[in-house]
C-alpha cells in the first residue's frame, strides 16, 4: 500500500516505517501542546493582540517542530532519516 513512499524514503521494513510515522505523530502533537504554554509564560506574548499572538504561535510551533523532530527521531533511533528529511525540506546540501 505504501510501497512508493517506502522506496522514496529508502525504508528497510515495515517496522521502520511505523516508527517514522509514530515519530511524526508524537512530534506534531508535542509541538502544538508545548508552544502555547511557553508563549503564554512570557508577559510580552500573553498581552498581544490575538491576531499577532496567533501568528507568533504558528511560527513558534514550526520552529519547535523541527527541534522536536530531530529529538524524537534520535530517541527512536531514526536520527539519520529525520536529519535527511529536514535537509530535503529546507533544500540544504
Amino acid at each position: 500500500m505504501f510501497q512508493r513512499l517506502k522506496q522514496r524514503w529508502h525504508v528497510r521494513d515495515n517496522g521502520q516505517f511505523i516508527t517514522i510515522f509514530l515519530v511524526f505523530a508524537i512530534t506534531g502533537s508535542s509541538a502544538a501542546k508545548i508552544t502555547g504554554p511557553i508563549l503564554k509564560g512570557f508577559t510580552l506574548f500573553s498581552e498581544m493582540n490575538p491576531w499577532v499572538f496567533n501568528t507568533v504561535y504558528v511560527v513558534a510551533t514550526l520552529i519547535f517542530y523541527q527541534f522536536l523532530l530531530i529529538t524524537f527521531g534520535w530517541l527512536f533511533g531514526e536520527y539519520p532519516f529525520f536529519l535527511q528529511f529536514l535537509k530535503r525540506m529546507f533544500r540544504w546540501k
